[in-house]
């Protein structure tokens, strides 16, 4: 069962967990959650955490309190409402991160919101928006719905990684349906098994992390699970210990679920006792 890497285009990882920037009380809370989680990537919304209004970079930021040594730089479009917007707001990311010399300038976390109340994903925009930038030479990992029918059409778009929720983003109800990510994982791995298939989105506790990875999926990717816990950084290493356990009972394989008991000890050789017939 050697597992240890995680490979999503040029990158290669360790740690299968992707942390958010978000939410945080401060900047020094965050910087101690990513520590304490294990991650090796983490997420920033360029529009809203990383370019001020006037189009220049924040005089302070978090980017001040992410150590580039340590952490690829995963930009995601966060807040964007149409394709276009996408686009623009993956381009900013890339020439903010080329700047500061992060190799995460490759790649973009795509997000193309449909409202503000649901935060759902716009299948069309997201789809016109992948293939867009992956023309303008984006790795790009994509966040869609559970739909299998449009995964499989983003990976027919270029996306190198699709990235189903398990529930609406900040929800905190977990996996909601469960058969629906089972499918988008055969559809996306079919034919192609190393395809980096990451649930982002609904994470609440650790136990919603390990039922993700038991699944099948390569990694997870969550924020509000955190940052909004009452204590950051030790739900940071609960994540951290969730991953490394979903991923290792996956590969282990669980036992069949039956209807009925199965007894631990065989009844060979031993003086059977006197069951209870029926009534």
């Amino acid at each position: 069962m050697t597992d240890a890497v995680l490979r999503i285009g040029p990158f290669e990882f360790t740690s299968r967990l992707f942390v958010g920037t978000g939410k945080y009380a401060t900047f020094e809370l965050m910087r101690d959650a990513l520590e304490a989680s294990g991650c090796q990537v983490v997420t920033v919304a360029v529009r809203r955490d990383v370019i001020s209004p006037d189009g220049g970079r924040r005089p302070q930021s978090l980017l001040d309190f992410i150590d580039p040594n340590r952490y690829t730089i995963l930009p995601n479009t966060a807040g964007c409402f149409s394709a276009e917007d996408a686009v623009r707001a993956a381009r900013l990311g890339r020439e903010l991160l080329e700047g500061l010399g992060n190799r995460g300038a490759g790649w973009v976390k795509l997000e193309v919101l449909a409202d503000r109340k649901t935060l759902l994903p716009d299948p069309i925009g997201t789809l016109e928006a992948t293939r867009r930038l992956v023309r303008d030479g984006f790795v790009v990992l994509v966040y869609t719905n559970d739909d299998p029918i449009l995964a499989r059409r983003l990976k027919d778009a270029g996306a190198t990684s699709v990235m189903p929720a398990g529930s609406p983003i900040g929800s905190g109800q977990g996996i909601l349906n469960p058969n629906n990510i089972r499918i988008c994982l055969e559809y996306l791995k079919e034919g192609d098994p190393d395809y980096p298939v990451i649930v982002d989105a609904g994470v609440g506790t650790a136990s919603d992390v390990t039922i993700a990875m038991e699944l099948g999926s390569d990694g997870v990717l969550l924020n509000t699970g955190v940052a909004s816990a009452r204590d950051p950084v030790n739900m940071a290493r609960a994540m951290r210990h969730a991953i490394e356990a979903g991923r290792l009972a996956y590969l282990s394989g669980r036992i069949p679920k039956k209807l009925y008991a199965t007894a631990s000890s065989p009844w060979t050789g031993l003086i059977e006792p006197s069951a209870p017939g029926p009534a």
